[in-house]
């Protein structure tokens, strides 16, 4: 297997993660727990400081271009809070003067009367788990509110000056019917979000749709919905930019586009994940910090030097070239033979053959140098995936 010389640092991005929610949804495998009592929310920021801290030498001198507040749901947490992470945050590190800062919100009343705060605080991007328009999925869904909370938590967020929204929308759900999945997306359009995630229920282990499964529309309904989906994003100007993202023009998610373009991101928070390239020492490393929050909490007790980390690892060299196809295939914008090498340090000619098999099969295409998925190619990606494994 070839390798070219140097790695290339890429981009940073941050990650942060609050696991509790008010109660867990029956299809989510995230880390997430529900809440009993009052939240430990200043002990956990200062916490997340903590554990960043631990993380400083990854930074190599690179500003935070995003960040993210992924969960369980992190608009359970103040305003107040989050601006003393962002003042201890920066005593640390520099944010890119267009830093996007996102945070995930459920539209219950709690949450959204704080969305004025939050955007005070300097988070500037939000994206709201809508799930569905319909009361009767919400209520198959496991989620608190309805669809006028919906409705009204996009509308706070307008009055609060958020100019960068994303709506989530999920697509067959139990016994769906085209039209009813249809009129999720329409009503969701009616906003005029910047950024749309549209993207179809899946069943996961170690859920309670899982041990008690929905009855889903059946797979021709499935490639209906999909098809007459993406059809009425391209009428309404939503082009799609990976498999389950659509924006306007300007407004892809910054923080998403790191991932899927193999850039490196911090991950601190109980279970998150971070990727971090170590040019100098010709490594790209993933990280893990304990995911029970309890746990979590006791690591900033610990006398070990890594007391947040459940594991620190190296991506093996021959990995590498899966790790990155896994996220650049997912983007329509693709990849060129330089932008795989600066990212894994590998010779383009380790994926040649595979790359070349694939465009036999009109599974993908080059333009000008840059490979890209076909629409067979997106449709399965799964298959595309297998051939570099």
């Amino acid at each position: 297997m070839s390798a070219v010389a140097p790695l290339q640092l890429p981009s940073l991005s941050l990650y942060v993660h609050i696991p509790w929610c008010v109660r867990k949804c029956p299809y989510c495998d995230f880390n997430s727990h529900q809440k009993n009592g009052e939240l430990p929310e200043a002990e956990y920021i200062n916490a997340l400081l903590e554990d960043f801290a631990h993380d400083l030498p990854y930074v190599q001198g690179r500003e935070i271009s995003t960040i993210f507040f992924g969960g369980g749901t992190p608009s359970l947490f103040s305003a107040a809070a989050y601006e003393k992470l962002f003042a201890g945050l920066q005593r640390h590190v520099k944010f890119s003067p267009d830093i996007e800062i996102t945070l995930e919100a459920n539209p219950g009343t709690a949450e959204r009367e704080k969305f004025a705060d939050y955007r005070r605080a300097g988070i500037n991007r939000l994206s709201i788990g809508i799930q569905s328009f319909a009361d009767a999925q919400l209520q198959n869904l496991g989620r608190i509110h309805g669809s006028t909370d919906g409705r009204k938590a996009i509308e706070f967020a307008r009055m609060a000056g958020f100019d960068n929204l994303n709506i989530d929308i999920m697509y067959g759900l139990r016994e769906q019917s085209l039209d009813s999945a249809l009129q999720d997306l329409r009503f969701a359009i009616e906003y005029q979000p910047e950024h749309l995630s549209w993207y179809q229920l899946t069943i996961e282990p170690n859920t309670e749709f899982f041990k008690r499964p929905p009855v889903l529309p059946p797979e021709d309904e499935l490639i209906a919905i999909q098809d007459s989906g993406l059809a009425l994003f391209s009428h309404h100007g939503y082009a799609r930019y990976e498999v389950s993202a659509f924006a306007r023009d300007g407004r892809r998610a910054a923080h998403n586009l790191n991932y899927w373009r193999f850039g490196d991101y911090l991950g601190i928070g109980a279970g998150a994940h971070g990727k971090i390239t170590l040019a100098s020492e010709r490594r790209i490393i993933r990280t893990r910090k304990k995911k029970q929050p309890g746990h979590y909490l006791e690591a900033r007790h610990s006398l070990l030097e890594n007391g947040f980390s459940a594991e620190t690892a190296a991506i093996a060299r021959d990995d590498l070239a899966l790790e990155f196809m896994l996220n650049a295939l997912r983007l329509t914008e693709g990849f060129t033979s330089a932008q795989f090498e600066a990212a894994t340090g590998l010779g383009f000619d380790t994926v040649q053959k595979q790359v070349e098999s694939l465009l036999n099969k009109k599974l993908l295409m080059t333009t000008g140098g840059v490979i890209r998925p076909t629409d067979k190619g997106q449709q399965f990606l799964n298959s595309v995936l297998e051939e570099f494994v």
